[in-house]
């Protein structure tokens, strides 16, 4: 699995980029990471103008009053997501 992010601040903290270097390893996109995340990436844009908004609409749509029941509707909700969607997102 690799995880990517963005280049904000908060996310780019060295106690942040540690634990992320010792979970993920050398499949880290980041600011500081092993691979180079650059700014205003094309790869990310779509995730931040369509995709995490999508996600979130959906994993709170019935209001989750636990954490548990958060992390079943993020589960869920990413498990639904079809190559499909994901393709017309890029073609967009």
């Amino acid at each position: 699995m690799w995880f990517q992010q963005d280049g904000a601040t908060c996310h780019t903290a060295r106690a942040t980029i540690d634990l992320l270097k010792d979970t993920f390893g050398d499949r880290l996109i980041s600011r500081f990471g092993p691979v180079n995340q650059p700014p205003r990436s094309c790869d990310l844009t779509r995730l931040d103008y369509f995709l995490w908004g999508y996600v979130k609409s959906l994993v709170y749509a019935d209001k989750p009053q636990t954490l548990d029941h958060l992390e079943d509707n993020i589960r869920h909700v990413i498990a639904d997501i079809r190559p499909q969607m994901l393709e017309k997102v890029i073609e967009n």
